[in-house]
């Protein structure tokens, strides 16, 4: 009987610890103190305070959350058939050259001649050159690039850098990543409940009536600016004219823009700049951080990169580029040896072109959503250069409308507000879904919104 064994078992250990707690006082001058049962054991804390950042965050992080209500749901409707336009993770499979490149990096592994071991903690020098040459056309050098295990990683990589004490800046809404590591650092003051925003953060508002990129020249001076194009949530990708006023005011002030360009390959708009380097100056004031999550559908495969320029330099002179070498070379021993690979292939001709299919294909989805919700009379934004799109919902809750959607579409989308006060109003869906589980939505959205 497992029942009456695992009592057993239980009585065992009870009885074993009882003669160590009886015979140890033959051996020692005091007894030891142990549990007086095996529960209480379970219930025992540290002596060490938990680091008071942490307590400040509001919540959990928003893409958990999201995951921990869908499963709720699920468990009170166990036969429901959820599809997801939620978290932006990609959904096709990797293409037949870029598996190819991922493959080859595995059997190099095999053969005593081709194995390697720890490799640089920058990077593969050849793939550090192929980024150099191919996605930034000899704009920044291979030494001036980082290969990392993702531009999330390489955020809280650079908080790490900066330190507690510089104040941020971000775009409202915008992606959680840039706040919550901010109060995990110890940036910031406590949390306004009534704003929703933290203390000692810029907060520049992005919304319809600026484009949905932030009035820089009236927001106040901070030392780390984050800007991300195209944008998450909004979809909205940035003109050039746009980043050059950034660059100017950010060189200017003596602040470093940190620009997210993770979802530089979805611009199709001719003349939108896919990377801040393209923006005359920018290497004085700005570091990139980019991924092949959305290039290639390496979301799980873990590959990206920080582009920090050897001229960017502390108000101390200090090369900012040293300090985060420091930063890789102390906590990370180097992506992957076989992703490393995967990333190679990614960007020989056949993969570009294989990756440019990918792209396609996602922002047919997103042409989809757009068209669905604006023929329901919804102003929509972004889906044109990105994977999402912003729906106004008309002054309803985000978070009553994400809810309204679960329980009678069967639809999980993410709510504005999970992105900042100023996503309040908002749904953001993603294009990442397979094409029919897209067309299944789009006719259950049209039931709920009619």
């Amino acid at each position: 009987n497992p029942d009456t064994s695992s009592v057993m078992k239980l009585s065992l250990a009870y009885l074993t610890l009882t003669l160590l707690g009886s015979t140890s006082a033959f051996f020692h001058p005091s007894p030891i103190a142990l549990p007086t049962s095996l529960y209480s054991a379970t219930e025992t804390t540290s002596g060490v305070e938990r680091n008071g950042n942490f307590a400040k965050l509001a919540g959990g992080y928003l893409f958990p959350e999201i995951g921990r209500r869908r499963n709720a749901y699920l468990e009170k409707n166990p036969d429901a058939n959820i599809i997801s336009l939620g978290i932006g993770d990609t959904t096709q499979p990797i293409p037949p050259n870029i598996l190819k490149g991922l493959l080859d990096g595995v059997s190099k592994l095999g053969v005593k001649e081709t194995y390697s071991g720890y490799g640089a903690e920058q990077g593969m020098a050849p793939l550090r050159e192929q980024i150099s040459d191919v996605l930034y056309e000899g704009r920044i050098s291979p030494d001036e690039v980082f290969v990392s295990d993702g531009a999330k990683c390489d955020i809280q990589r650079l908080q790490n850098m900066f330190g507690s004490k510089v104040r941020s800046a971000v775009q409202d809404p915008s992606y959680p990543v840039y706040v919550d590591t901010s109060v995990m650092m110890g940036q910031t003051g406590e949390l306004d409940e009534s704003t929703k925003q933290y203390d000692n953060i810029s907060y520049m508002e992005c919304n319809a009536e600026n484009g949905f990129f932030p009035d820089l020249e009236n927001s106040e001076r901070a030392d780390v600016v984050y800007l991300c194009s195209p944008n998450n949530p909004t979809g909205v990708a940035a003109t050039r004219e746009q980043l050059e006023n950034a660059v100017k005011i950010c060189k200017e002030r003596g602040s470093i823009l940190v620009f997210d360009a993770a979802y530089a390959p979805f611009i199709r708009s001719p003349g939108v700049p896919k990377s801040i380097f393209e923006i005359e100056g920018a290497k004085d004031c700005a570091i990139e951080v980019n991924s092949f999550s959305k290039y290639a559908g390496f979301t799980g495969v873990r590959l990206g990169w920080t582009v920090i320029p050897s001229q960017l330099k502390f108000k101390d002179g200090t090369p900012v580029k040293q300090d985060f070498n420091r930063v890789m070379t102390t906590s990370f021993n180097g992506a992957s040896n076989i992703v490393q690979a995967g990333g190679m292939a990614c960007l020989s001709p056949e993969g570009m072109k294989e990756i440019t299919t990918l792209i396609d294909y996602y922002l047919e989805n997103a042409k989809i959503l757009s068209d669905t919700f604006t023929g329901m009379g919804y102003d929509v934004y972004g889906g044109t250069d990105a994977p999402y799109i912003f729906v106004g919902l008309k002054g309803a809750s985000s978070w009553d409308t994400f809810s309204d959607i679960l329980e009678k579409a069967e639809v999980v989308t993410i709510p504005g507000a999970g992105f900042g006060p100023g996503g309040e109003g908002y749904l953001r869906l993603s294009a990442f879904a397979p094409r029919d589980s897209v067309i299944e939505a789009c006719e259950r959205l049209k039931k709920v919104f009619s």
